[in-house]
């Protein structure tokens, strides 16, 4: 069934067309994701599509009821209390302020307390910690139609059947969840590698054919001296026939050269060369570490007792649930106001906050990077194009830039600063997926310490070596991936399953032992369905 579509859509910021959707429909069953770098549009798509906003050209159609998450907006509590309290929020609406996830909390049980055919999500998990991302994926999952922007890559991949991507103002629809899109992506980059491999070795053959008919018509000689005027004349005439065709041909080839297809060449991410000796690296095992470590807010316990080890050159997340203190250790650690928590002296810590405290407005991209780098131009300028800033880009004041933008300065000033270790929270926020990917590869391959804050499971399955698990007021430590975590913690329940299921089969064998003593059993199939549990059993 058909519940929205979209026809020959236009909309412009003043003479800049941003975005141009010649066709769209959406059919009952399409869970569809919208990517899209910063900038790109989505949520001007969103907004089109869902009439908050009128294009400048062309037409929406609703046959349908919509609900909206919308990413920036503050929202009273209109849901019942059923969807409150599977949310957690009915036992506080007596609150005056909100914390960002609850609020975020509130917006989506607004919006899954209409039963909508369709939903509009932008940026649905924006302060939600894992527990909130689980329970959003769950009311999606249930949901008949969705379009979703988000850069939480697994939640597109476990719900998504559909991608729409924005770029450079056109959108194309792939089939498939994100995965599957990334897949159809570098098949598209390696046919234009291809592509332009093909049109740069034709050039070139085109270019040398030329210049080897150019050099033979001028290596034609001349008549000698001394040959007669009639063979002379014989001669002249020969060579100019002679240089003529192959004038000709090299003309036809210039013809040839000029009628082939320029094609571009992909964009290839420089490979960082970072000099880290230069940050005075500490040769320590053990860069940070608490024992004992207490801390509250006021009445409220955050951290009792509790201790963690931070390991030179590894990655290490910190993860719970919101209010378990993950950004109160951060903080803590900068600030080295507490005596519990030692850190070896060579540690220079950079601290990545949301709120741009390092970044001077009045100042282009690169001389905010360059202010305090100990690094070269060459080096900052190679880590700010593998974050997607790149050529004249580096020359925009930092006032300009979108938040996403002013995110990767801030990160290009940090990987350029004389800090071996790195302290990020929440380095995500509001980045586009191509530069969280970019932001993971800067930093795996980031040879100094790295203790950051993320409720992006991809991400951190992707960067982190280890885990600080931060629950109940204590810090629990766990040497692998996050994937890895969540198996363990997985394997009790799955051996406790299993013990009952044992039980169940050990008392089902018992009752048929009992039936076999007793006159008048079909021993024969007793005997059989024994035999099938003892197997079993075993």
């Amino acid at each position: 069934m058909l519940i929205l579509e979209a026809d020959k859509i236009k909309k412009y910021y003043n003479d800049r067309l941003i975005i141009e959707l010649d066709s769209f429909k959406v059919y009952s069953g399409d869970k569809i994701g919208i990517v899209g770098q910063n900038g790109s549009g989505k949520t001007t798509l969103m907004n089109i599509l869902s009439k908050e906003i009128e294009p400048d050209e062309g037409v929406v159609h609703h046959y349908c009821s919509i609900s909206y998450i919308r990413q920036f907006s503050e929202e009273g509590v209109e849901a019942g209390t059923k969807t409150l309290k599977e949310f957690n929020l009915h036992d506080k609406l007596h609150q005056n302020e909100f914390s960002g996830g609850e609020r975020t909390r509130i917006k989506i049980a607004n919006a899954f307390s209409n039963d909508s055919l369709i939903v509009f999500a932008d940026e649905p998990t924006a302060n939600l910690d894992y527990k909130g991302i689980e329970l959003l994926r769950q009311k999606l999952s249930r949901v008949e139609s969705f379009l979703l922007i988000s850069h939480d890559r697994n939640l597109l991949d476990s719900l998504c059947n559909k991608i729409l991507e924005v770029r450079d103002g056109k959108v194309k629809l792939y089939n498939g969840n994100y995965s599957s899109y990334r897949q159809q992506k570098e098949m598209e980059y390696q046919h234009e590698k291809q592509e332009y491999e093909k049109y740069v070795s034709e050039k070139e053959k085109l270019e040398e054919a030329i210049r080897e008919r150019q050099s033979k018509a001028k290596s034609i000689r001349k008549a000698p001296k001394r040959m007669g005027n009639s063979e002379a004349r014989l001669h002249k005439r020969s060579a100019t026939e002679i240089q003529e065709k192959i004038n000709n041909a090299a003309n036809s080839l210039k013809t040839r050269l000029e009628k082939l297809e320029v094609k571009e060449k992909p964009k290839e991410l420089p490979q960082i060369k970072l000099d880290f000796s230069l940050t005075n690296p500490p040769e320590n095992k053990i860069v940070i570490s608490a024992e004992k470590l207490n801390f509250s807010y006021g009445s409220r316990k955050i951290l009792n007792n509790a201790k963690f080890k931070v390991y030179n050159g590894l990655k290490t997340a910190l993860w719970g649930e919101n209010g378990a203190g993950k950004t109160t250790l951060l903080n803590l650690i900068s600030s080295r106001s507490d005596d519990s928590i030692y850190i070896v002296p060579k540690a220079r810590i950079g601290y990545f906050r949301q709120g741009f405290e390092n970044l001077d407005y009045d100042k282009t991209v690169l001389e905010n990077v360059m202010q305090d780098s100990i690094q070269t131009q060459a080096v900052a300028r190679t880590i700010l194009a593998r974050l997607l800033i790149s050529g004249d880009d580096v020359y925009k004041k930092v006032g300009v830039l979108s938040g996403g933008e002013r995110i990767k300065v801030s990160f290009a000033k940090l990987f350029v600063s004389d800090a071996n270790v790195l302290l990020l929270d929440e380095p995500t926020n509001y980045l586009d997926m191509m530069s969280i990917e970019a932001l993971e590869d800067v930093l795996c391959d980031y040879e100094g310490t790295v203790l950051f804050v993320s409720h992006d499971s991809k991400f951190v399955n992707t960067v982190a070596d280890r885990l600080l698990i931060l629950e109940n007021q204590a810090i629990t430590e766990f040497e692998g991936t996050l994937d890895e975590y969540r198996l363990s913690k997985q394997k009790p329940k799955a051996a406790a399953d299993k013990e009952m299921e044992q039980i169940a089969l050990q008392m089902r064998i018992a009752e048929i032992i009992a039936k076999l003593s007793m006159p008048g059993a079909d021993k024969e199939a007793l005997e059989a369905e024994y035999q099938r549990l003892i197997k079993e059993r075993n």
